[in-house]
């Protein structure tokens, strides 16, 4: 009777506010009706105004909490979030070739959504090379689709050029995930190619808040739970956006700042 209810891992920080992280993953697959379980590789001291102080893990601590869920769990999918230097990459990367953790889902966290670059350049080859390959689905933002695909992105076209390119990369499916960018938009636009080549856009209304802290680890979280749980590719990430964009339509007052996306409008 051991290990018969669905499990999945989350690979990321630990951020203290509760709104992204680590602790945003955990949050969606509780939402979702799967157990998470996390292999944390930094902590981040930070509230809705900024972050504070980060500091990353010893690498044979990681190694230590990859091998006691590979003792003991099944874990059927595994998604990544900030994974903070090229040696903490390489080690995850490792490990996942190791374990049978089932599909990865990667949220590359290689730049902001504000464009502000997150990873050391040879902590950014590393990610490329190493887990970009690996990857069942990756869920680039608006900057990280032009560093990965090499490509300035100003139309529909250049989405549909860089989602293609960020798939000869080795990902297996992409989302490509869209951005605000005029003063009067009402929508959000994501494109996805998916595996056997087929390609669709999702549209979501556009929501003005500032309370989207963890929108993309949700996003992520999501569609490894719903791949967990038997889910085809197209389906979870058409699940993650409806899911996503309701936490977002309603939000909670926490934080005075940039707030958290309200999980508990996140339904099973």
């Amino acid at each position: 009777m051991s290990n018969e209810f669905i499990q999945v891992a989350t690979i990321a920080g630990s951020d203290s506010d509760g709104s992204a992280g680590a602790q945003a993953d955990l949050h969606s697959f509780f939402a979702r009706g799967v157990y998470g379980t996390s292999i944390l590789v930094a902590a981040v001291a930070g509230n809705s105004y900024a972050i504070h102080d980060a500091h990353p893990f010893p690498i044979s601590f990681i190694d230590s909490e990859f091998k006691a869920l590979a003792d003991d769990y099944q874990i059927r999918a595994v998604k990544t979030g900030m994974l903070a230097n090229e040696a903490i990459i390489n080690c995850v990367a490792n490990n996942l070739e190791k374990y049978p953790f089932g599909p990865l889902i990667l949220d590359p966290v290689i730049m902001t959504k504000f464009g502000d670059e997150l990873l050391e350049p040879e902590a950014y080859e590393a990610l490329k090379n190493r887990l970009v390959p690996l990857a069942e689905v990756i869920t680039p933002n608006f900057f990280e689709q032009q560093k990965l695909a090499e490509l300035k992105i100003e139309t529909d076209e250049d989405v549909i050029h860089a989602a293609r390119k960020i798939k000869k990369l080795g990902a297996k499916n992409v989302i490509a995930k869209g951005r605000k960018h005029a003063e009067n938009q009402t929508i959000i636009r994501d494109f996805v190619i998916l595996e056997d080549g087929s390609e669709f856009w999702l549209e979501a209304p556009f929501y003005p808040t500032n309370r989207i802290n963890g929108t993309g680890d949700t996003l992520s979280a999501i569609i490894t739970a719903e791949i967990a749980k038997g889910e085809n590719v197209a389906q979870a990430i058409r699940i993650a956006k409806e899911q996503v964009t309701q936490a977002i339509a309603h939000p909670i007052a926490v934080g005075h700042k940039f707030g958290p996306i309200n999980h508990w409008q996140i339904t099973r």
